[in-house]
């Protein structure tokens, strides 16, 4: 890159996001290479609320460190930059990504029974069928758009099964799911963003009330679902409220539907761009897989970045941060950290050690749904790449521009 774009490299404006891929790469590299975390003013954003600015964490283990470090590092107000404005969580209710102790003790703690080894025990089955038949229908299709015939359908389907969503409503909750993530997207144009707002909020409600309903519907009548371990009482009295309820499915359509759906797209496209890659994991899928896997999410980092707010005065390599600031983590530029990864630009499923951050680094807000992630890659891979082996991108993957992940909108395959 050269001195004039370093000299106006601003990574909080959202024009530095539509930039080619490779440019912001070199400029995160850059700033990987400064002494200090470099300081970004916070530009207005449409429909956010309005910041002083933010701390860069672009090294791994600034990353590491904000992630384990609770006592500085907070995750209340908001994880999301720029923060929504406050009655956001008044309406929908407070995700648990937002929390802390002992709030999100307390939660973490209950929901962690929706990925208990029985619950997903039970999914398997399930999961292994949702990619038999997601498979066939491409199959039958022919040469289309994998984001849309394939990995949205797959994972939305795959939450569903694990909530107990009843299969009538979920057309709706996949319509749903795909207001929300175009609203991901970067725009400059505000009446497009207000469009997009609306129906980002109508569907944010939808998938809200309609887990509410459930959950006052499996109170009186339990199944062996999610939705009824976490809206009845267990022997310690713990159960989610209708409004916990809610938020912790919002939170679900990004950890369960939004993100390994966008991962599972650049599985597709990296294997296509790396031949010897694919062929090293179809000679033996099951001793590769694991490795593959881990590599697919370090490479693609489909989380962008989350924020932390310092509560605790703290020095951070020489700079010191103060309560009140703000410090965004960046997955994308600690996974290429070339003091932690070697080579770290080249994709390489053998890669081991991988220490990636992918899932939110360590510490008391490491994924939960983590394991559900990697099951969802692992089956539908292998179920796609049995039943069509041949299959490859037909034309370069189509990036939706966003500051929050690293999605793809659009992924022409070909068989």
């Amino acid at each position: 890159m050269g001195v004039t774009v370093i000299a106006d490299l601003d990574i909080a404006r959202l024009d530095f996001w539509e930039r080619p891929a490779a440019e912001r790469a070199e400029a995160f590299a850059w700033l990987r290479r400064q002494e200090r975390p470099v300081f970004f003013a916070q530009p207005k954003v449409p429909l956010a609320r309005s910041g002083r600015g933010f701390y860069a964490l672009v090294r791994h283990a600034d990353v590491v460190e904000a992630s384990r470090n609770a006592a500085v590092f907070a995750n209340s107000p908001a994880v999301s930059n720029p923060e929504p404005p406050r009655w956001v969580k008044y309406i929908y209710g407070d995700s648990l990504e937002n929390m802390d102790a002992p709030e999100h003790t307390r939660l973490r703690r209950i929901v962690s029974r929706a990925f208990a080894p029985r619950m997903m025990a039970r999914l398997e089955g399930q999961m292994q069928r949702r990619a038999e038949t997601v498979v066939a229908e491409l199959a039958q299709a022919g040469p289309g758009d994998f984001v849309d015939l394939v990995t949205q359908t797959f994972t939305t389907h795959v939450v569903c099964d694990l909530m107990g969503i009843p299969e009538e409503d979920r057309p709706k909750v996949l319509g749903w799911v795909r207001d929300t993530v175009e609203y991901q997207a970067v725009r400059s144009d505000p009446k497009e963003m207000l469009r997009l707002a609306v129906k980002n909020t109508r569907a944010t409600f939808g998938l809200r009330n309609l887990v509410i309903r459930l959950g006052r519907e499996r109170r009186r009548q339990p199944s062996d679902d999610v939705i009824s371990a976490l809206a009845n009482a267990d022997v310690d009295g713990e159960r989610l409220t209708g409004t916990e309820l809610g938020a912790f499915f919002l939170l679900l359509v990004v950890a369960g539907i939004d993100t390994p759906g966008h991962t599972l797209s650049h599985a597709v496209a990296l294997l296509s761009e790396h031949p010897e890659q694919r062929e090293l994991l179809l000679s033996d899928f099951d001793a590769h897989i694991g490795g593959a896997v881990d590599e697919i999410v370090r490479y693609a980092s489909p989380i962008t970045q989350l924020q932390r707010t310092v509560i605790a005065e703290h020095e951070l390599r020489g700079q010191r941060l103060v309560p009140g600031d703000k410090a965004v983590m960046f997955y994308n530029s600690a996974n290429r950290d070339e003091s932690v990864f070697t080579d770290p630009d080249v994709f390489d499923i053998t890669r081991g050690p991988n220490p990636h951050v992918s899932f939110g680094g360590p510490g008391a807000h490491y994924c939960l749904g983590a394991h559900l992630a990697k099951r969802e890659l692992t089956v539908l891979l292998r179920e796609l790449f049995t039943r069509l082996p041949g299959i490859r991108t037909a034309a370069p993957p189509e990036p939706m521009v966003s500051t929050f992940n690293n999605a793809i909108r659009r992924l022409p395959v070909t068989f």
